[in-house]
C-alpha cells in the first residue's frame, strides 16, 4: 500500500488501476467510483493495524472490456503495471505506470468509434483571439486554428473533442464561453507560453521554424498546440512518429459556419432523438477514413471554385463510369481503417493480426491505383499517381507473418517457417518432441536388446528410460539409474538430458525470438507511416467521391452550376433530409428560389404554420452547402454564386442553465449574424421576434430587414419567413424586397397545405387549423374561432383592413399604428422621431427598451 499511494500522489486526478498479479485492483476512493461505472464488487480489506481499504478488481485480460467504460465515464485512467517478473526478485515487485488513458488519448479499439475522430482540443485564450488545436492521437491528425471567440466556438461545435485542455487560470473564462459540456482538463500555467509551445512543436518535427506548416504566426494556435503535444507526454505517449504534419485551419479558405447554423441545420447531429442529420443521409463511405473526412468537409465547405469543379468532375465520372467505380470500391471495402493501422505501428501498439491485415490493406491499392492511372480524368489519374504500393514492406510482411496470425503474441504461431533458422529448429524439437523420443526408443532397444524399453516423464527427474527387472542385466554401463521400484528400474542418459533442456526451454525461447522478429519487423513498419498516411488522404477522398456518386444516382441529384456572380438560382429544389423519410410513393412538393443583390436581396416568405416555410429555408442553405462540399444537389438546376457565409435562424430554443430566454437566444443568434455580415452571405431569418410581444416583435422583425436591404456595405441574399403579415407592405418602400407565400388551399372549412412557394404576400396564419390538426378539443377549437372574430373587430379600422402607408420611408405607419389605443400614439411619436438611417441595431434594441418602459408605466 505504500507503493500504491506513492504511485497515486503522482497521478491524483485519475483512477489508478494497480496491477497486483492478475488483476487490476482500485483502492478507497478509486474503488468506489470503479464499482460503480463498472458494476463490479466492491470490498473490503484489512490496510494495517489502522483500518480498513475499500477495494474494486477484475482479472487483467478483460482490461479492454472494462477500461472503455470508465473512459466514456469521463475518467482519466492510470494503468500501472508490474514492470519486472515477480520470480526475479524476492522484494516488492517494481511498478509503475505505463500509460493515462484520457478521454481525448487513446488508441483501445473499444473506446474509439470508427467514424468519428478523437480529438484531443486545447485552448489558449488570450483576450478576443482564441487558438485552438485539435489531435486526434489515433489517426495522427493534428490541426490548428486561431481567430475571434465565435470561430473558436463554432470549431468546437464541429469538432466535438473528448477532452479539452485550458490553462488553470482561464477556466472560468472557458465556461463563460464554451458552457460546461466539454470535458477539460487544467494545464499549469507554464505550460501555456510561446516559447515552450514553439521550441516543442520545432523540436518534434525536427524543424528551425514553423513557417513551412503556415503556423509561423499563429501566437495563440501555437501556444494551444505546444500545450497538446506537452499533455501527451505528460500521460506517458511518448511514440509520436505518426504526428508527422501540423496543419493550419485556414478561416479565410472555407465557408463560414457559425455554431448556430451547424445546429441549425442538423449537419452533424441532429436536435431530436430519433432525427436523421445530413450526414447520415450524405455518408456512402466504405471506410471510416472517407466517414471522417466527409465530417470534415461538412463543416469546412470550399471557397475555392476551382476545387469544388475538381471534386465535382470526379464525381460525375464515376456517375458516367459505373464499371471503374465498381472497380474501385471493391477494394476500397477491405482496405478497414489504414490510418489508424499506421498509427498503432508507429506507436508500437498494433499486434501481429492488424499487421497482416495492413498488408491485405496495401494490396488493396494495387486494383485502385491501378483504376484511377486509366481513368479518362487527370484529376483522378492524379490522385492514382500518388498513391505508394510499398512493394517492399507488403513483401516483407507477406515474407515473415503467418496469414492466420492471432491478435496475441503468445496465442499461437506469428513467424512464419523459413525465417530464423534457430526458431525452426526449436519448433521442430517442440513440435516434434515425440517423434524424437520415439526415434531414441526404437534405437536404444535395437541396440540393448531390450523389447519393453519405454521412455517417460515425470516432474522429480524429467525424462527417463524405464526397464523391466527381468531385462536389467541388458542396460549399458553408461546409463545412470534414477529410481528402483518393484518390478521395473529408471534410468536416465546424457542425450535424454540435453534433450529435455532443449524441449523444457524451447516454448519460452520460441516467444522470445518471435517477439524479437516481430518488433523488428514492426520498427521496419514504422519508416513507412509517412507515405501510408499520404495514402489513407488520398483513399479517403476518393471515398467520400464515390459516396457522392452514389447518392447523387440514389435520389437523383444534379451538379450545380458554381460562378463568381452574386445571384443563387435553384429550380425544383429539395430538401435531402425530409425527402428521404417520406412514403413509399409520396412525392416531394419541390420549389425555385432566386436571390441576388440587385433585384431581389430579400424573399419575405409567408404562409401558415405546417406549409413548409422553415424546410423551405433549410434546404436553400442545405444545396448551397452540398454544392460547396462538392456533391450534387437536390434540385433540377442550380446556377449558384459562390456563398462565403451561411447564417441562420431559424427555431426556438432556451438557454435556461445559461440564465437566456428564448428571445435572448434569438436576439444573441440575430446579432452574431447582423454584426459579421458580408457581400455573398446567405442569410435564412425564421420566425425573426416571435419570442416577444407581437409589437415588439414586428419592429424588430420590420428593423431587421431594413437594416440588411439598406445596410451601406454589403447586400446579404436573405430568405425572411415570418407569421407577420405587416412585413408584406415593406415591399412597397424597399425595392429589394419581394413577397412570397407558402399556398394552401381551404376546402370545406379545411386547410390543404400545397407547399408550394408563389409570389404575393399571405394574410392568414391558419394557426386554429393546424390546433384542430394536433387534436386539440373542439371546445377550445371554437372558442379561439369566437375570440380570434372578436379581436379582429376590436383592433382593426377599415373593415378589418391593416396596412402601411406606401407614400415614403418618412412617414410610413405600421398598421398597429391605427388601433384604438392612447399608448401607441406615443409610441409612434417615438419612432418617428428616430433617424432609423443612422441607428445601429444595439441603438434600435436599446430604443424598443424605452418604449417597453413607457408600456409598463402605463399599466401600473
Amino acid at each position: 500500500m505504500k507503493q500504491y499511494n506513492r504511485i497515486k500522489a503522482k497521478y491524483p486526478d485519475a483512477l489508478l488501476l494497480f496491477r497486483v498479479g492478475d488483476f487490476y485492483e482500485t483502492f478507497g476512493a478509486d474503488a468506489i467510483r470503479a464499482a460503480k461505472v463498472l458494476d463490479i464488487v466492491l470490498t473490503k480489506r484489512k490496510n494495517g493495524a489502522a483500518a480498513t481499504i475499500e477495494l474494486a478488481g477484475f482479472p487483467h485480460h478483460s482490461l479492454d472490456t472494462y477500461l472503455p467504460k470508465l473512459v466514456r465515464a469521463g475518467f482519466r485512467v492510470a494503468i500501472c503495471d508490474q514492470l519486472e517478473d515477480p520470480k526475479t526478485t524476492k522484494t516488492i515487485v517494481k511498478r509503475g505506470v505505463t500509460e493515462l488513458v484520457t478521454p481525448g488519448v487513446t488508441f483501445n479499439d473499444s473506446v474509439l468509434e470508427g467514424k468519428s475522430n478523437n480529438f484531443l482540443a486545447a485552448i489558449h485564450i488570450n483576450g478576443d483571439t482564441i487558438g485552438t488545436a485539435f489531435l486526434d492521437i489515433s489517426t495522427g491528425e493534428f490541426l490548428v486554428a486561431e481567430g475571434r471567440t465565435e470561430y473558436a466556438q463554432k470549431l468546437l461545435q464541429g469538432f466535438k473533442p473528448s477532452e479539452v485542455l485550458v490553462q488553470k487560470q482561464s477556466r472560468e473564462r472557458f465556461y463563460e464561453i464554451f458552457g460546461q459540456e466539454y470535458h477539460t482538463f487544467g494545464m499549469e500555467d507554464w505550460a501555456y507560453s510561446d516559447d515552450f509551445g514553439r521550441e516543442l512543436l520545432m523540436r518534434h518535427f525536427k524543424v528551425k521554424s514553423l513557417k513551412g506548416f503556415g503556423i509561423e504566426d499563429m501566437h495563440s494556435g501555437v501556444i494551444a498546440a505546444g500545450a497538446a503535444l506537452h499533455y501527451l507526454a505528460e500521460t506517458k505517449h511518448n511514440d509520436l512518429g505518426h504526428l508527422s504534419a501540423i496543419s493550419r485551419i485556414a478561416e479565410e479558405k472555407y465557408v463560414w459556419l457559425d455554431r448556430f447554423t451547424i445546429r441549425n441545420l442538423e449537419l452533424i447531429h441532429s436536435s431530436s432523438e430519433n432525427g436523421t442529420s445530413l450526414i447520415q443521409i450524405l455518408d456512402e463511405t466504405s471506410s471510416p477514413m472517407g466517414s471522417r473526412m466527409l465530417k470534415r468537409w461538412v463543416l469546412l465547405p470550399l471557397k475555392d471554385i476551382t476545387q469544388i469543379n475538381e471534386r465535382l468532375e470526379i464525381v460525375e465520372y464515376f456517375i458516367n463510369n459505373a464499371q471503374d467505380a465498381e472497380a474501385i470500391i471493391e477494394p476500397l471495402k477491405a482496405i478497414g481503417d489504414l490510418e489508424r493501422l499506421i498509427s498503432k505501428a508507429a506507436t508500437g501498439r498494433i499486434n501481429p493480426r492488424e499487421v497482416y491485415q495492413l498488408k491485405r490493406a496495401l494490396d488493396s491499392i494495387v486494383p485502385i491505383k491501378e483504376n484511377c492511372e486509366k481513368a479518362k480524368l487527370k484529376s483522378l489519374q492524379h490522385l492514382g499517381d500518388q498513391l505508394n504500393l510499398c512493394v517492399k514492406l507488403r513483401e516483407r510482411i507477406e515474407l515473415e507473418i503467418n496469414e492466420d496470425a492471432p491478435a496475441l503474441m503468445h496465442k499461437g504461431t506469428i513467424i512464419r517457417p523459413g525465417v530464423d533458422d534457430e526458431l525452426d529448429e526449436l519448433r521442430d524439437i517442440s513440435f516434434k518432441g515425440k517423434d524424437y523420443l520415439n526415434g531414441i526408443q526404437e534405437r536404444e532397444s535395437a541396440k540393448t536388446g531390450i523389447p519393453s524399453l519405454k521412455i517417460a516423464y515425470n516432474n522429480v527427474f524429467g525424462y527417463y528410460l524405464e526397464v523391466r527387472n527381468s531385462h536389467k542385466d541388458k542396460v549399458p554401463p553408461e546409463w545412470i539409474r534414477k529410481q528402483t521400484l518393484t518390478q521395473a528400474e529408471r534410468y536416465i542418459t546424457e542425450e535424454l538430458k540435453i534433450y529435455e533442456g532443449k524441449i523444457l526451454g524451447a516454448e519460452e525461447k520460441i516467444a522470445i525470438i518471435e517477439t524479437r522478429l516481430f518488433q523488428e519487423l514492426v520498427d521496419s513498419i514504422s519508416t513507412y507511416v509517412s507515405p501510408i498516411q499520404v495514402n489513407a488522404g488520398i483513399l479517403a477522398k476518393i471515398d467520400c467521391l464515390l459516396g457522392f456518386a452514389e447518392i447523387a444516382q440514389r435520389y437523383n441529384y444534379s451538379r450545380a452550376t458554381l460562378n463568381d456572380g452574386m445571384a443563387i438560382d435553384i429550380k425544383e429544389g429539395r430538401h435531402p433530409v425530409i425527402e428521404h423519410h417520406l412514403q413509399v410513393g409520396e412525392k416531394y412538393v419541390s420549389n425555385d428560389i432566386f436571390l441576388d443583390t440587385e433585384s431581389q436581396q430579400i424573399a419575405m416568405i409567408t404562409g401558415p404554420n405546417m406549409s413548409g416555410k422553415s424546410a423551405l429555408l433549410r434546404q436553400t442553405a442545405l444545396i448551397v452547402l452540398m454544392a460547396q462540399i462538392g456533391s450534387f444537389v437536390p434540385a433540377k438546376s442550380a446556377n449558384l454564386g459562390l456563398t462565403d457565409k451561411i447564417f441562420t435562424r431559424v427555431g426556438a430554443s432556451d438557454n435556461i442553465s445559461g440564465g437566456e430566454s428564448t428571445f435572448m437566444v434569438e436576439m444573441n443568434e440575430t446579432a452574431s449574424i447582423l454584426n459579421n455580415l458580408s457581400e455573398r452571405s446567405l442569410i435564412l431569418l425564421d420566425e425573426i421576434g416571435r419570442g416577444t410581444s407581437t409589437y415588439d416583435g414586428i419592429s424588430i422583425a420590420w428593423s431587421i430587414a431594413e437594416y440588411l436591404h439598406s445596410h451601406p456595405k454589403y447586400r446579404a441574399k436573405t430568405l425572411f419567413a415570418t407569421h407577420y403579415h405587416e412585413l408584406n407592405d415593406m415591399s412597397q418602400l424597399f425595392p429589394r424586397i419581394k413577397n412570397f407565400n407558402v399556398s394552401v388551399k381551404e376546402v370545406n372549412n379545411s386547410v390543404l397545405f400545397l407547399r408550394k412557394l408563389v409570389p404575393g404576400g399571405s394574410n392568414h396564419s391558419f394557426g386554429i387549423h393546424v390546433a384542430q390538426m394536433a387534436g386539440m378539443p373542439r371546445e377550445v377549437i371554437s372558442r379561439a374561432e369566437q375570440v380570434l372574430v372578436d379581436l379582429e373587430k376590436s383592433h382593426s379600422k377599415n373593415g378589418g383592413k391593416k396596412s402601411v402607408s406606401s407614400k415614403s420611408t418618412d412617414d410610413f405607419q405600421l398598421s398597429f399604428f391605427q388601433l384604438d389605443d392612447p399608448i401607441l400614439v406615443q409610441i409612434k411619436e417615438q419612432i418617428l422621431q428616430t433617424d432609423i438611417n443612422t441607428l445601429t441595431p444595439v441603438e434600435a434594441l436599446m430604443k424598443l427598451n424605452e418604449i417597453k418602459k413607457m408600456v409598463g408605466d402605463k399599466k401600473s
